[in-house]
Parts: structure tokens; sequence; C-alpha cells
């Protein structure tokens, strides 16, 4: 018998949403990126928010063939995933949606009889929050004009990761038969981690505990290993996931390639199966993430916020150096660089 959600603990999401609305405000460090930065076509979510003003849309149809080997059942499964991101607020906060509708024909071989089930496999809302981004230290983003390889190779201080904590819950709608017997609302919890090991790999991992209070709670990791090609258009993934509950575990592997259409828009094709045979899961997908950019930096650059600090200033005076001051600058700056 599920749990009703009048009987959960309310202290640790009340906790968790208490940090997502005070620690914000120790931090504004942007997270925005000229280029769309997509979960997709992995299941493993980024450390990183999209930015304030930016509403980014990843969707995509899936195809899934589960025979079990106990049961005797055969099941070909077609859906349609959505992820809804939008930045909240802060550079720093996310609210992230995630919603799977998908159809599911059993055939059972003992009987020979089949039947259909079809409602969401996933269903669910969250707030995600970054507290910890080694890359805020201006230090950290400043290339090595000195050395190349200093900027281009891994090295250990790249496994310190970005940090984030999500928080949420899963919605169960009317009679769902994939949750029949899960309460309408569960809490969710995840921490998702970002390392950028070299200038094109990117290692993400998540861990999660999902459906907290129902009668089959759920503990499941996620780490991603993705790679930029030399044309930056192209990229591929790698992706381990385990899940441990009650009412299903599993090992998955997956696969998948991504190609960049343009700045705001990504296209992507995504292979997978399980580990085991009860049941065996291979599945393929595909699908694409747009994003709606009205972005604005809240902090004006420096030499803006000031005519006194830089010479691209908004009076057009150069912060009161003369042409000949300004230019001699230049010519410093650029020596600097060569050398």
């Amino acid at each position: 018998m599920a749990v009703s959600p009048k009987y959960i603990d309310w202290k640790m999401p009340r906790l968790l949403l208490l940090v997502l609305l005070v620690f914000p405000c120790l931090s504004a460090w942007s997270q925005y990126t000229d280029v769309i930065n997509s979960n997709r076509p992995g299941e493993s979510v980024s450390a990183y928010a999209v930015g304030t003003g930016v509403l980014q849309l990843e969707s995509g149809l899936f195809y899934e063939q589960q025979d079990h080997s106990v049961l005797d059942t055969e099941s070909g499964i077609f859906g349609l995933s959505l992820a809804l991101r939008y930045g909240l607020l802060l550079e720093t906060l996310e609210l992230h949606y995630e919603g799977a509708y998908q159809s599911q024909d059993i055939t059972y071989n003992l009987s020979g009889t089949e039947e259909r089930l079809s409602d969401f496999g996933r269903n669910r809302l969250g707030l995600k929050f970054l507290v910890f981004d080694p890359y805020k230290d201006p230090k950290r983003n400043k290339p090595n004009v000195y050395s190349w390889r200093a900027d281009n190779v891994f090295q250990l201080r790249n496994l310190i990761p970005a940090v984030s904590v999500y928080a949420g819950a899963n919605f169960v709608l009317g009679d769902n038969p994939f949750y029949p017997e899960d309460p309408a609302f569960s809490p969710r919890a995840m921490i998702a981690t970002q390392s950028r090991l070299t200038p094109r790999f990117v290692l993400i991992t998540n861990i999660a505990y999902d459906r907290i209070g129902t009668d089959y709670p759920e503990w499941s990791y996620l780490i991603s290993l993705t790679h930029a090609f030399r044309n930056p258009r192209w990229s591929v993934f790698v992706e381990n996931q385990g899940i441990d509950s009650d009412r299903y575990s599993d090992v998955l592997l997956r696969s998948g390639i991504a190609y960049l259409l343009s700045k705001n828009f990504q296209a992507d094709l995504l292979l997978g199966a399980s580990f085991k045979n009860t049941p065996s899961r291979i599945f393929i997908g595909a699908g694409a993430s747009y994003r709606l950019d009205n972005h604005q930096d809240k902090l004006k650059p420096i030499e803006d916020q000031d005519p006194r600090l830089g010479r691209n200033s908004m009076s057009g005076k150069g912060g009161g150096k003369s042409r000949k001051d300004r230019k001699r600058n230049r010519k410093q700056e650029k020596v600097e660089i060569d050398r």
C-alpha cells in the first residue's frame, strides 16, 4: 500500500527549499553560455543552469524493446520525452520539468494475450541550484599565454567539479498503470556534479534519491562522459546508469551523438541497452534541443560601469585619457601578451 502524502516527513523538503531560497543570495556567478548546453541525448543532468531569461526545450521520440525471460513477455514501447528548463530569478537557479509519455504493447507468450498500457513514465518538476563552481575564481578562467599544454591537457585540479543540488517531486496523475501503488506526489532529491577534464572532455555525475516516502523508494546514479570533436559542432557521449529499487533494479549503458545546427539549436541520436534479461532492454531515440534566448547580464562589463574604469566607456572619452595614452596602453598590452 502506498503512503499518503500527508504522512511524508516534510522536514527534509522544507530544509532543501530553504537552502534553495536563501543560499542563492550568496552567489551571482553567471551560468549563461553563448551556445546552447543541452542535457540530451543522455539522461544525466548538468550542474549548470541555463541562465536567467532563457527558456530551453529538450524533446525527442524513443522506441524500446523489452523481453522478460522469467515472465515470458515481449514488449514494444514508443514514447515522447520532454524537458523544459528556465533560468529563474538568479543565474545559478533553474526551474526544471521532465516528462515522458509512453505507450507499451505487451505480449504474454504463455497465454497468447496482449495488453496495452499508456501513461506518463516520468512526470516531475524541481529546482536546481549551483552551490559551488571551481571556475568562479577569475584565475581559473584566464588562459595560460605561456603554455598551450597547461590549458589543453588533463590536470588533477580539473577533477574538482561544479556541484548543484536539486529538490523536486514526482507527480502521478490518475490511475497510472506504471506506478499503480504510488501516491499522487512523492519528493525527489539529487546532487549533480560536472568536471571539465580538458577543453574537449566533460564528466557529469548524478546521485538521486527518488520517490521518497513511497513503498518503492529508488536510488540511482549516472556517470556521463562527453567528448567534443575538433569540429565543435559534433560531440559524442557514453553514459552508465545504475538503478536500485524493490520495484526495479538494473544497470544501463547509453551512447549517442549530437550536432549543433546553430547556437540555439541542437539535434541528437541515442542508442542504449541493459545488462540483464529480467527484462532485457534495447532502446533508440532521436530528438532536438532549442532555446529562446532573452538573457541579459545583470552586471555590466567593468568598462561600462564607470567611465573612469576603462577605455570603452559609455561616455566615449576613454576614462579621461587622451587618444595617445589609450594607443600607448594597447601597444603595451600587446607586448605583454606576445611575451
